[in-house]
């Protein structure tokens, strides 16, 4: 089993940054990747951002340039960096573990105000 508690979500200006935390505790050896999803209302939940085990990162399209996915694996941590924020990116974001099957934090919420 893998918990993940995530923190760092809040109310932030257009054009502002924000960073977010997901620390993973439990059987956290072997894990293959971790993401950041997030789900706006009445939308379904998109993948943002993933890190392999090995350090390669992808991301969603509107977010390239703006948001930063790292870890620290001493700390068992993940983040994301997210700057130039939107109110479009107003979201539940939620962080992500794959071992063999999906792990998922409670989330966080992130509201960007225009």
């Amino acid at each position: 089993q893998v918990q993940l508690v995530e923190s760092g979500g809040g109310l932030v200006q257009a054009g502002g940054s924000l960073r977010l935390s997901c620390v993973a505790s439990g059987s956290i050896f072997s894990i293959n990747a971790m993401a950041w999803y997030r789900q706006a209302p009445g939308k379904q939940r998109e993948l943002v951002a993933v890190i392999t085990s090995g350090g390669s990162t992808n991301y969603e399209d509107s977010v390239k340039g703006r948001f930063t996915i790292s870890r620290d694996n001493a700390k068992n941590t993940v983040y994301l960096q997210m700057n130039s924020l939107k109110p479009e990116d107003t979201a539940v974001y939620y962080c992500a573990a794959f071992k063999g099957r999906d792990y998922w934090g409670q989330g966080t919420q992130v509201t960007v105000s225009s």
